[in-house]
């Protein structure tokens, strides 16, 4: 038997709690069941309702979000709901499910929040909502040297590139290509909008990404790592990307 997730919200900013309270309206595995301006309005509540899931922001004037989780127990599970992306990292060592940087589409909130239901109750698929996305004009495919052919790559089936010694592996959802092209002239190839570099052996499409976690990238069965070098540039990137 299915288990809706019951949710609070905690944001000191009314217009964000709208929003997200409009979002979870839409949702019908969510259930909405409080929304507060701070933690310490919240957590004489949350001893009693031990909600499922919390939309937590993190810049607040009483108590902070990452300083309030750790006091939380039983801890639910955890979307971050924030404007800064510099936190990113040291959410992930509290070990929250998702960062979401506002401000916050439905599509993105969706994403998040289906695969943290389809975690709860993994014999059960819920209905999907359909999201119009507008559709961008952008160059469509890419040619690449691989062996002694021009072959043709769909920018929108790679996954993510690889660095392997001399060449370069790109991965798609189709294929590996190898090619001697190097990570510079794969950026002036790629749509700097939607292609990060994140470690000196790696560039991902952002769009590809499944979850971050900790100092990783986790994009269907691989884990890629986050250079320290790449880091800051790589979650302002995410962070363009949700605007």
């Amino acid at each position: 038997m299915r288990k809706n997730l019951s949710c609070y919200i905690i944001d000191d900013e009314h217009l964000a709690q709208k929003i997200l309270e409009k979002y979870i309206a839409k949702v019908s595995f969510l259930e909405l069941k409080g929304s507060f301006d701070s933690p310490l309005e919240a957590v004489a509540q949350m001893s009693e309702d031990k909600p499922d899931l919390l939309f937590l922001d993190i810049n607040m004037p009483d108590l902070d979000g990452l300083s309030f989780i750790p006091m939380l127990n039983p801890k639910p599970m955890i979307i971050l709901t924030t404007a800064y992306d510099q936190y990113a990292l040291k959410a992930f060592d509290l070990e929250v499910k998702d960062y979401l940087l506002k401000p916050i589409s439905f599509e993105r909130f969706y994403k998040g929040v289906l695969r943290l239901y389809q975690e709860f109750n993994p014999q059960h698929q819920p209905e999907q909502i359909e999201v119009n996305v507008m559709p961008k004009t952008e160059q469509e495919y890419i040619f690449i040297k691989a062996g002694f052919n021009l072959q043709k790559i769909a920018i929108c089936d790679i996954l993510f590139i690889e660095g392997m010694k001399d060449y370069l592996r790109i991965h798609t959802s189709k294929e590996k290509v190898m090619t001697l092209l190097t990570f510079a002239k794969l950026e002036e190839l790629l749509p700097d909008n939607k292609f990060v570099r994140v470690h000196r052996s790696f560039m991902v499409a952002l769009e590809k990404i499944d979850h971050v976690e900790k100092n990783r990238i986790r994009m269907a069965d691989k884990i890629i790592p986050i250079g320290d070098t790449y880091a800051e540039i790589f979650f302002k990137m995410l962070r363009d990307f949700n605007e």
